[in-house]
């Protein structure tokens, strides 16, 4: 089977990325957790601990919630508050007059076991729609792909049982671990979208990968110019199923 052209962008960008990553110390790591993704869009004072905040109950008459389950590119890992993908989509769903409030439960470092174990933190309050991108890490980790689906599985099934619009983005694996691996990666997210009737966003680092000045310097995570073009990779398909919701919620 012939992998797509971005998952040469992409393998070509984690090539890069990984000899950085080796080096990351365990000071780096307890620097991600402090900055890990804050419960909501709003502001969070530097000095909170990020990973330890829980998103707060949500009062009967709190705006819907859009959550975004995923790891430290999620979390904006380098980037101010405002400027990570999550924060950017609020901005467009304010712009529209689309009243919905994004969460972003983004949390560096995050794998899709450890999305799926905090999900029912993330799924507090009044969940429309989970956009679910977690698999990075899974990746640089070599962590079978059927567990990957696995795990994956079961948080779109669970919020599916609540009601909630889910919302699938793709992501790439690196070249270390040959091109079997690759291919057996890439192929989870497409036969989960399609299980499950899913809306699709086939890669999230699409035109951002490989890219090295829409990337931060350690050639993982992008930079403010780089996450606006992961949220428009997002908003192409939230923007449709953000405005049925709030079509919804006013009985339009």
């Amino acid at each position: 089977m012939r992998a797509p052209s971005r998952l040469l962008v992409w393998s070509i960008a984690a090539a890069l990325a990984l000899p950085a990553l080796a080096c990351r110390s365990r000071a780096d790591d307890r620097e991600d957790a402090r900055t890990a993704a804050r419960p909501s869009s709003a502001a969070v004072p530097p000095q909170a601990s990020i990973a330890a905040a829980p998103v707060p109950a949500a009062p009967a008459d709190a705006r819907p919630r859009i959550v975004v389950l995923g790891d430290s590119l999620t979390a904006g890992l380098g980037l101010p508050i405002a400027a990570a993908y999550p924060s950017l989509l609020q901005q467009r769903l304010k712009a529209g007059g689309l009243d919905l409030e994004v969460v972003n439960a983004g949390v560096s470092g995050d794998t899709s076991a450890g999305g799926l174990a905090r999900l029912d933190w993330a799924l507090q309050g009044d969940v429309r729609v989970l956009i679910v991108a977690l698999g990075g890490n899974d990746a640089l980790r070599g962590l079978p792909a059927d567990q990957l689906q696995q795990n994956l599985s079961e948080i779109i099934e669970r919020a599916q049982s609540k009601g909630i619009a889910v919302i699938l983005a793709g992501m790439e694996a690196p070249p270390n671990y040959g091109r079997d691996y690759i291919v057996a990666f890439h192929k989870v997210y497409p036969a989960l979208a399609k299980q499950y009737h899913l809306a699709f966003v086939p890669f999230l680092l699409q035109g951002v990968a490989g890219a090295e000045r829409l990337n931060q310097r350690d050639g993982i995570h992008p930079t403010a110019e780089g996450a606006r073009i992961v949220a428009d990779n997002v908003w192409t398909v939230l923007k449709p199923i953000a405005e049925a919701e709030a079509r919804g919620r006013h009985g339009s």
